[in-house]
């Protein structure tokens, strides 16, 4: 979802890997889940988040990984100003055109609520916010909430602060290596199993039968998946997958069709309200099938799976995943059924229309222009660019007017 193989600047970062077109495949499949579920059409869909946060990690820790190896350490002030220029300008565009909407045509309730959880989207700490403010998290996906499903996006953001600097120490603590990222990636993948089981063992203290919210939603609890990611990405387990494919082709093929299998699978049999089992065990298994498909896949891009998740469709859906993501859930609530008038397939068929049409305009106008070609985003320029943005998404949630809460009667409690 926010993170792409491709260059995340102009300058080309040492050691990059070739471009991976299953991957972007695979991230395309992932946001399609996502729409499924959230127009009704998929209950495991959701799970596509997961992949999501499978597949960041695996790309961000190879990126780091590389960059020691290359190096001897980790530039953290470039990496957190590639993440900036790749996520901030298609957030502060959707933060801002969604809110004065809801303004123009929502109700109060959505409103207030809009106004209320934007400096938290902003602040990247929504997902903490919402545990604190809303009832549970299956609740919420209602008419009442525009910036609900940005609870995902904080936790990667919160992953992408704190893991790279983990990482830069890990770099610095044992010099540059051989040049391949050994030095490093043993204690990085030691670290990444630790981190990730601790995770694991926080979901299952955490989860709670009545409202799983809490395991679903904090950062602790869902940080495993990123670090399964982390770990596939890592030289002890990179190169045994890689040397899996190399020797035996046949068991490799077996492995990415079984784990592949398995992710289906668990999307057409989970069911986020009453599937209590994914906090025992389900959403582990579901990230290890992910971090094990997402580890072959980038050692055999000429296998079946890879070549049909290469395909033109998927890729170009993956490509735009990022804005998809951010614009699908606001336009969903907007163009809900009652707004529209439509219902079913007609409906669903809408709302992916507009969403696709609105990721397009976001990647093509937006993105990619920052991303890849306007250099005043980079260096002083990109910081001031930063300082401003941040500035007029505070000044938006001042300047807009709230409605006023509703009047209670307390004539009738007589």
């Amino acid at each position: 979802m926010t993170t792409d193989p491709r260059a995340a600047s102009a300058r080309p970062l040492p050691g990059r890997r070739a471009h991976l077109p299953a991957l972007d495949g695979l991230r395309g499949a992932a946001v399609i889940g996502v729409l499924l579920f959230h127009t009704g059409r998929l209950d495991g869909g959701f799970l596509g988040v997961d992949l999501f946060f499978v597949l960041s990690g695996y790309l961000i820790t190879g990126l780091l990984l590389r960059e020691a190896a290359a190096t001897g350490r980790v530039d953290l002030p470039a990496f957190w100003g590639r993440r900036l220029r790749r996520l901030l300008p298609a957030l502060a565009l959707m933060l801002a055109c969604v809110t004065l909407a809801v303004r123009a045509v929502g109700p109060p309730g959505l409103v207030r609520s809009t106004l209320a959880d934007g400096p938290w989207v902003q602040a990247n700490l929504a997902n903490w916010h919402l545990l604190a403010s809303s009832a549970g998290y299956w609740d919420r996906f209602g008419a009442d909430r525009v910036f609900g499903h940005l609870w995902s996006i904080a936790v990667e953001e919160q992953f992408y602060l704190l893991w790279p600097l983990l990482v830069a120490l890990v770099a610095l603590a044992v010099g540059r290596g051989n040049g391949r990222g050994d030095a490093a990636g043993v204690p990085v993948a030691a670290l990444a199993a630790c981190l990730g089981a601790a995770s694991v063992l926080a979901m299952a203290l955490l989860a709670d039968p009545a409202d799983p919210t809490r395991a679903y939603t904090g950062t602790d609890t869902r940080a495993f998946s990123l670090l399964l990611g982390a770990l596939a990405a890592a030289p002890p387990v990179r190169d045994r997958l890689a040397r899996l494919v190399e020797r035996n082709p046949r068991a490799a093929a077996a492995a990415t069709a079984a784990s592949a299998a398995a992710i289906a699978a668990l999307w057409l049999l989970a069911d986020g309200s009453d599937s209590f089992w994914l906090y025992r065990g389900g959403l582990l298994a579901h990230a290890l099938a992910c971090a094990l498909l997402i580890g072959l896949l980038a050692h055999a891009p000429g296998g079946p799976l890879s070549r049909a998740l290469a395909c033109a469709p998927l890729r170009w859906t993956g490509g735009i995943s990022y804005s998809l993501y951010l614009w699908h859930w606001p336009v969903i609530v907007l163009l809900s059924p009652e707004a529209t008038g439509l219902s079913g397939w007609w409906w669903t068929a809408a709302v992916c229309a507009v969403s696709v049409a609105l990721a397009a305009l976001s990647t093509r106008l937006v993105e990619d222009p920052v991303r890849y070609r306007a250099r005043w985003a980079r260096g002083r320029g990109g910081a001031v660019a930063v300082a401003a943005v941040t500035v007029a998404l505070a000044a938006l949630w001042i300047a807009v007017p709230a409605p006023e809460p509703p009047a209670v009667d307390i004539t009738a409690l007589d």
